[in-house]
């Protein structure tokens, strides 16, 4: 494949610009429509002059269409951005720079979406499709606990999983931790009940504080109700999870001054499970917690790791030196630069 676009690229080097070029432009459409001219020229950073060209063009193919609230992707354009995915990623050679980021991290499957999440929230979304899709691939039929945590990017996966995921299985989403006092809406008990609802699943709750005291956990946990949810996580065949920023996720679980004071003084960049690491992987602080931990994940059979956005990129490398090996990675092109030190796309 890459010998043929060399060739290509040798015969006819505008074509494979070109391709790009009109390539992005309808998949920003197909996001953010409606999209008048100018915004879609200021996301693109190109100038309108050039911006008119390409969706005249788009337009007479019938891919796009011009609506009173801007410009929208037709039928036609979707099937046309579909069918070229995986020739696109081929193109910018994103499938050598999965290989690449795998060795780095030292995880057996990586998956990097097209763009930066971080300015491109759609993207998000596209990750999650991806997530079902890999979920799909790797699931058994039969019964399967899966194992999920909260956040905004598990939102985004949430809404993303489908009925397909569900045919032949018996799913069942369980919290793999207790509540952090965030939005109600990217709790992980909200997140497993959609994820229910998605693909006509079950789920159960787990009614807790993330962060609980040395004397109050013992007790929690002879909780009936606590222990039927941590025997389930306890059988899961698969976690689903993301990796935040280490102040971000500080902040979000409203540590007191004292601690986010250690967190910096000892350069926490990643959190994931309660455990926040600095950039060589070191763990500096861990909550004590309820739920499951990271080194659980050794015997969870499918471990699938979604974070993207540039700003994430040193938080997910230091993640990696503990996730177990065979965790799939679905992340973007933003983190991927980061942890590949600007490596080009």
């Amino acid at each position: 494949m890459h010998e043929e676009l060399g060739w290509i690229e040798a015969l006819a080097p505008d074509f494979l610009s070109v391709l790009r070029q009109r390539y992005q432009v309808l998949r920003m459409i197909s996001w953010a429509s409606p999209i008048g001219r100018r915004t879609l020229a200021a996301e693109l950073d190109v100038s309108e002059r050039v911006l008119r060209t390409e969706t005249d063009f788009l337009r007479r193919q019938r891919l796009i269409d011009s609506t009173s609230a801007g410009m929208v992707i037709t039928t036609h354009g979707r099937e046309v951005l579909q069918g070229l995915e995986n020739f696109m990623n081929q193109l910018v050679g994103i499938h050598d720079v999965e290989n690449q980021l795998a060795h780095v991290l030292g995880v057996d499957h990586v998956m990097i979406v097209s763009g930066n999440c971080d300015t491109q929230p759609k993207i998000l979304d596209e990750m999650g499709a991806l997530v079902n899709q890999t979920l799909n691939a790797l699931l058994p039929d039969g019964r399967n606990v899966v194992a999920v945590m909260g956040g905004n990017t598990m939102g985004h996966v949430a809404t993303a999983l489908s009925r397909r995921l569900g045919q032949n299985r018996q799913l069942m989403f369980v919290p793999a931790r207790g509540g952090i006092g965030e939005r109600v809406d990217i709790q992980a008990n909200t997140i497993c009940a959609e994820m229910a609802r998605s693909t006509g699943g079950e789920h159960r709750a787990l009614y807790l504080p993330d962060n609980v005291s040395a004397d109050v956990y013992e007790p929690l946990l002879k909780e009936p109700s606590v222990r039927r949810v941590l025997d389930l996580i306890g059988h899961a065949t698969a976690v689903v999870h993301s990796v935040g920023d280490a102040l971000v996720m500080a902040k979000r679980r409203e540590m007191d001054a004292a601690t986010i004071q250690l967190l910096q003084k000892d350069q926490a960049v990643g959190e994931a499970f309660g455990y926040f690491f600095n950039e060589a992987g070191q763990v500096v602080y861990k909550v004590p917690r309820i739920g499951l931990q990271v080194s659980d994940l050794q015997k969870i059979p499918y471990v699938v790791c979604i974070a993207g956005g540039a700003s994430k990129g040193k938080a997910i490398k230091a993640y990696m030196h503990s996730a177990p090996e065979h965790t799939w990675l679905i992340t973007d092109e933003g983190a991927a630069k980061v942890i590949l030190n600007g490596a080009t796309l």
